[in-house]
């Protein structure tokens, strides 16, 4: 005999954060597009939420090789802030998410009716991958504020990816942040990079970061981890606990022949005026030498 009832999974982690600034990245669009995906492979370039019971959200989910794309969507049945929220996707499927404060962490259980296509624990492994991005992104947030630029530029993807990358190329776009920027190292995946100018007063700095990922065209991923003093790594000051694990993430997505270029940042609040001041110029250098015939 044949049953109707569903199986239910449950994924959880803990947060170091507060549960005020978990459900502020949870439910917002500019964050779930942030950290909505299991790995690096797919991404979502769009997001809506109406948070209210009877309200519908929708993430737009891609693969960044173009291969596959699909809307995630559904509407809230329950939503308690800051404890719990309850919503049924559009394919009829229940889940339950719960936000449970403990001292200075939240704990998160996510528990949803599993389908039938694929196995459970193929189900399992891929909530829990996005429950883990978000972790790491919420963390990230509690410390770091992102912001979000994008721009229009009349030259493929490939052509973008390998003008903005290119050694003589970065020194001209990024300029806009120091008139001596350049980088040393290898954009591979996995490898260190640094990213050397010089400030306002003649000292030599910069920061020493890890290429997270680089798919040539599709997507690029720096991961920064230190500090560089008068070119020297320094991974015992302060602005290091500040700066660590923060993200610079660079989107390649072709519209009729063009490419829109998203660029994704964690910055310190503190320095929220300043990138919002050179991030579009130096973006805006990086068009016209994209758009210009030849090499830099």
């Amino acid at each position: 005999m044949k049953t109707n009832v569903k199986t239910k999974i449950n994924v959880g982690t803990y947060v170091h954060a507060p549960v005020e600034k978990v459900w502020q990245v949870w439910t917002d669009p500019f964050h779930i597009r942030r950290w909505n995906s299991a790995s690096t492979d797919w991404f979502t370039p769009y997001a809506e939420n109406d948070l209210r019971e009877g309200g519908r959200f929708l993430s737009r989910m891609e693969a960044r090789d173009g291969s596959a794309g699909f809307d995630f969507t559904g509407s809230y049945n329950i939503v308690e802030p800051h404890r719990l929220i309850e919503y049924t996707m559009d394919d009829g499927r229940q889940v339950r998410v719960e936000f449970t404060p403990d001292g200075n962490r939240t704990r998160i259980s996510e528990t949803f009716e599993a389908e039938s296509s694929n196995p459970d624990e193929m189900q399992r492994e891929g909530w829990q991958a996005i429950l883990d991005n978000f972790k790491y992104h919420a963390e990230k947030s509690h410390r770091l504020e992102p912001l979000q630029f994008e721009i229009e530029i009349d030259a493929s993807p490939e052509r973008v990816h390998q003008v903005m990358l290119d050694k003589n190329c970065y020194t001209v776009w990024t300029s806009i942040f120091s008139p001596s920027s350049h980088f040393e190292g290898s954009w591979e995946k996995g490898s260190e990079i640094r990213f050397i100018g010089e400030d306002q007063e003649g000292n030599t700095g910069g920061m020493v970061s890890r290429i997270r990922e680089n798919s040539p065209g599709r997507f690029v991923s720096i991961e920064h981890q230190g500090i560089l003093k008068d070119e020297r790594v320094d991974r015992e000051v302060p602005e290091v606990d500040t700066w660590a694990g923060g993200l610079e993430d660079y989107t390649f997505i072709e519209r009729n022949g063009k490419t829109l270029l998203s660029i994704d940042v964690d910055i310190s609040s503190d320095y929220r005026s300043y990138f919002e001041g050179t991030w579009p110029k130096a973006l805006e250098t990086l068009k016209n030498l994209c758009e210009q015939d030849g090499t830099c």
